[in-house]
């Protein structure tokens, strides 16, 4: 199902997408959709990594010894395995 949808663009924006259309050999619609699924994608926010956010915590200071949060780090990691039957 498609969707007609209406909307008004400057003249600059309208000449960018015409001169994209053109150099894609698509239409202009064709070029929207593209343009807004990449956007979504670099927008989609990333999953945030626990450990990698660990170590920056430790690294930063803060009154958190390095050396103790790697040891705490690998040490709940084996739980995990071990939790898993690895």
């Amino acid at each position: 199902m498609t969707h007609r949808t209406t909307f008004t663009l400057d003249q600059a924006t309208a000449r960018r997408l015409k001169r994209l259309a053109a150099r894609w050999r698509i239409s202009q619609a064709e070029v929207v959709r593209r343009s807004v699924e990449q956007a979504e994608k670099s927008a989609a926010p990333k999953k945030p990594d626990p450990a990698a956010m660990l170590r920056e915590l430790f690294a930063s200071g803060g009154g958190l010894d390095l050396k103790k949060g790697n040891a705490y780090i690998a040490e709940v990691y084996e739980g995990r395995k071990h939790g898993r039957g690895e």
